[in-house]
C-alpha cells in the first residue's frame, strides 16, 4: 500500500517497515519498466522491487539498469528453461545435504545454513553445473519465502 510521509515522497509498506521511495526513484522506474517492456514483453510480469534492485545496483542509471536486467532475463531463460529447477536436475548436490533454510530472522529476511565440510565438487556427478543449478534452486527457494 502506497502513502506519503510529510516530505511528499511515497512510502510503501514491506511487512512491518515503510520504505521511502523519492519522485525521482519513482520516476527512473517508470522509465525503466517503459523501456525493459518494450524490449521484451514479458517483463510485465516482474514487479516494481525487482526492478528496483537493479535500478539501485546501477545509480539508478536507466540505461545501464536496464541493459543489466534484459541480460539478466536472458541469462534466466537458458539456465532454467522450464522456469524452475526440478529437484531430479540436482538430486547428487541435495544428496550431500550440504545446505537448507533454517526460516528467517527478526526482520523477516530468510536464513540459509551451509556445511562448507559436506561440499565434494570433485565427487559430485553432475558437476559445476548442477552446482550452479543447486546454488540457484537454493536461492530460489529462499526467496520464495
Amino acid at each position: 500500500m502506497e502513502s506519503f510521509n510529510h516530505n511528499g515522497e511515497a512510502e510503501v509498506k514491506e511487512g512491518n517497515k515503510m520504505k521511502n521511495i523519492n519522485e525521482k526513484e519513482q520516476h527512473q522506474l517508470g522509465l525503466m519498466r517503459a523501456f525493459v517492456e518494450s524490449q521484451d514483453p514479458s517483463s510485465k510480469e516482474v514487479d516494481d522491487k525487482t526492478l528496483k534492485r537493479f535500478l539501485c545496483a546501477r545509480d539508478l542509471n536507466v540505461e545501464k539498469a536496464s541493459a543489466m536486467f534484459l541480460k539478466y532475463l536472458k541469462w534466466r531463460r537458458a539456465f532454467i528453461p522450464n522456469g524452475f529447477i526440478s529437484e531430479s536436475e540436482i538430486s547428487n548436490e541435495l544428496a550431500q545435504k550440504k545446505m537448507f533454510v533454517q526460516g528467517h530472522d527478526k526482520e523477516g529476511r530468510p536464513i540459509g545454513v551451509v556445511f562448507g565440510a559436506k561440499h565434494f565438487p570433485n565427487k559430485a556427478k553432475g558437476g559445476l553445473d548442477e552446482f550452479k543449478r543447486f546454488v540457484v534452486y537454493i536461492l530460489e527457494k529462499m526467496c520464495s519465502r
